[in-house]
């Protein structure tokens, strides 16, 4: 069976989408639209800008998101999916690929979602961390004895076995970083993000989706859509709603969204987007089964 999967913020680079737009009509029509739609153009940002330019949350989230919709919508007859899902934002991507929201909504969607979590940042700032090397449960462990009521850091993205990252505080982050490196991790390093993204201290971006979700339309998708929060299978379209309101704040589940996929079925991935970080994600989490990128 054959599942897609869409990256999330990260995995942005200065160039990307550009052979799309040089090469195809149905691309360059849509690129064209969400310059429209934004109300600037992303396109040379995406295409000719600087890595700072790229790298603001407000500009990587609809980029991201576009060049993975994109890449999927132009395989035409080829994307054909059992199931999806996406990392973070992926899962927005996922959603309009497979067609629960409109390329025009989840785009302003996205949009809405960056602003919000670039004011979230700025009111309460914060940072995360990647983790190599303990049990998941070990991590959790450590996170909740250097939480304090002022100051907080959780387990946010359960990324593949032996991989977790951390978010919160960031004096709360330096107290675990150290705390898990005494423990035994291999690397527990502060990452170069803009915030404390899946951890409580996205709540006030949390409150403004949900206002941009309720006013958005929502249809079944063509197949299930494996959700973060939880990492089952979702076809409801009051609760891929919920789930994608709830994801700002809770833990991004990709590694038992990717094992339920594959006892569902799933046996061959396809990665619609830039980067291959999915890709080196799920070979570490079964090594049985195909990922690649788009062939």
């Amino acid at each position: 069976m054959k599942a897609f999967v869409f990256p999330g913020q990260g995995a942005q680079f200065v160039g990307m989408g550009k052979d799309l737009y040089d090469n195809n009509e149905k691309a360059r029509e849509l690129f064209d639209k969400a310059n429209d739609i934004l109300g600037f153009s992303i396109t040379d940002i995406m295409f000719n800008g600087t890595d700072e330019q790229l790298t603001q949350t407000k500009v990587t989230q609809p980029a991201v998101f576009l060049h993975s919709v994109i890449s999927a919508l132009c395989l035409g007859e080829e994307f054909k999916p059992d199931m999806v899902a996406g990392h973070s934002l992926g899962e927005l991507s996922a959603l309009a690929a497979a067609g629960a929201v409109s390329f025009e909504d989840g785009l302003r969607l996205v949009y809405a979602r960056a602003m919000a979590m670039q004011q979230a940042c700025e009111a309460n700032p914060g940072t995360m961390a990647a983790v190599i090397g303990l049990p998941d449960e070990k991590i959790e462990e450590i996170c909740k004895e250097s939480s304090t009521d002022t100051s907080v850091v959780v387990a946010a993205n359960y990324n593949c076995p032996g991989q977790l990252v951390i978010s919160g505080n960031t004096d709360a982050i330096q107290t675990a970083c150290e705390k898990l490196k005494a423990a035994g991790a291999k690397r527990a390093l502060p990452l170069k993000v803009g915030g404390a993204f899946h951890s409580p201290l996205m709540q006030p971006a949390k409150e403004q989706l949900e206002k941009a979700i309720a006013e958005t339309t929502f249809s079944a998708p063509v197949c299930p859509v494996y959700q973060n929060v939880d990492g089952m299978p979702h076809t409801d379209p009051e609760e891929i709603k919920a789930n994608l309101i709830a994801q700002l704040t809770s833990s991004v589940r990709w590694n038992s969204s990717v094992q339920n996929m594959i006892k569902d079925g799933a046996d061959d991935f396809t990665e619609c987007g830039p980067g291959k970080v999915l890709q080196g994600m799920i070979g570490r989490i079964d090594k049985t089964v195909s990922a690649h990128g788009i062939l």
